[in-house]
């Protein structure tokens, strides 16, 4: 992963953590156990860090949703 990718999820994760009042470091474990990072963040990042923070947040949540985990 490189440094952008890898900075990319990170604001991604803070960016949920601060909308729902939660610690980053419980977002990282949903999107880790749902596999929101390996599979869909980091191999869709060219696409990703086009789109507004509120648009990547949004999908996040329908992923991870669709895997039966809520934030």
């Amino acid at each position: 992963m490189t440094k952008e990718i890898t900075e990319f999820v990170i604001y991604i994760i803070n960016e949920i953590a601060n909308a729902r009042g939660l610690a980053p470091s419980k977002i990282y474990r949903i999107l880790d156990s749902t596999g929101c990072i390996s599979n869909y963040l980091v191999p869709f990042y060219d696409v990703l860090h086009t789109m507004s923070s509120g648009s990547v947040m949004n999908d996040v949540q329908e992923y991870v949703e669709a895997r039966g985990v809520s934030i």
